[in-house]
């Protein structure tokens, strides 16, 4: 697994659960000695882009074979996070913070 032109074990910083994360689709269709993964993400933390990763290796295969499909949705792995940063309105500092309340 190689992401971002570095050693995927090194760029998830050898965290357990983000490797998971990534080769999770892989282990489930026993193929994690099929593949390999090569991957350019940017943004977001390793979470997410470890998430991300698994997204796109399950449509991955889900293109090489559609059978692989059924067993993918159940876990889960080819849905999209689609919660996003919410924008900043006016009056407020943040998308939902206020200035300090003063009563005099």
């Amino acid at each position: 697994m190689i992401i971002n032109k570095v050693s995927g074990n090194k760029y998830l910083q050898y965290n357990d659960t983000y490797l998971n994360t990534v080769w999770a689709p892989l282990k489930i269709l026993k193929l994690e000695n099929q593949f390999d993964i090569l991957t350019f993400v940017k943004g977001g933390g390793l979470t997410g882009q470890a998430e991300a990763i698994q997204l796109g290796v399950a449509r991955q295969l889900c293109k090489l074979n559609e059978q692989h499909r059924t067993s993918l949705k159940p876990f889960g792995f080819l849905t999209r996070d689609s919660r996003i940063k919410e924008r900043k309105k006016y009056g407020l500092r943040k998308a939902r913070k206020a200035p300090q309340y003063s009563k005099r």
